[in-house]
């Protein structure tokens, strides 16, 4: 790798380079983006539904209200950031030993992926439950890569 006037990068942009380029990275990174996107989905998301609230609540001063809205919130950002950060860490790990694996960078990496992360996401249910979400992943997985892959 050089720099556009030709001249060699020095080692530490190679060694950057590299561990940008791991599956351990990629799959760190991915999950730590998945918890950040999965805690404001979360709070997006509760500010809609308070079913886990005891309706005596809104017999209780605002102050009090407001401390059982919030900590609903935080409840459900939480648990929102903590499913999207392992979706994303096992899609992205997945993604990243397949493309390495086949050494091609295409669609059905992401496919494959796909499939692995809806089959061990839903395995707990069984393999009918496995089968559906294999499908599933796949073709979300599949949907998207074709919308950036698009000309």
């Amino acid at each position: 790798m050089a720099f556009p006037n030709k001249e060699p990068l020095p080692n530490e942009f190679a060694y950057i380079q590299m561990i940008q380029d791991s599956c351990l990275f990629k799959t760190g990174l991915s999950g730590v983006g998945g918890f950040a996107l999965g805690g404001l989905f979360g709070m997006f998301m509760s500010s809609f539904e308070m079913a886990s609230v005891d309706p005596a609540i809104y017999e209780q001063p605002m102050k009090q209200q407001l401390k059982a809205t919030a900590k609903d919130m935080a409840a459900r950002s939480f648990s929102m950031a903590k499913s999207f950060a392992v979706m994303g860490a096992i899609f992205s790990g997945t993604e990243c030993i397949i493309e390495g694996y086949r050494a091609k960078n295409d669609i059905y990496n992401g496919t494959a992926a796909g499939c692995i992360t809806g089959a061990l996401l839903a395995a707990k249910a069984g393999p009918q439950a496995a089968l559906i979400g294999c499908a599933g992943f796949a073709a979300f997985s599949t949907a998207i890569d074709l919308y950036m892959r698009r000309e």
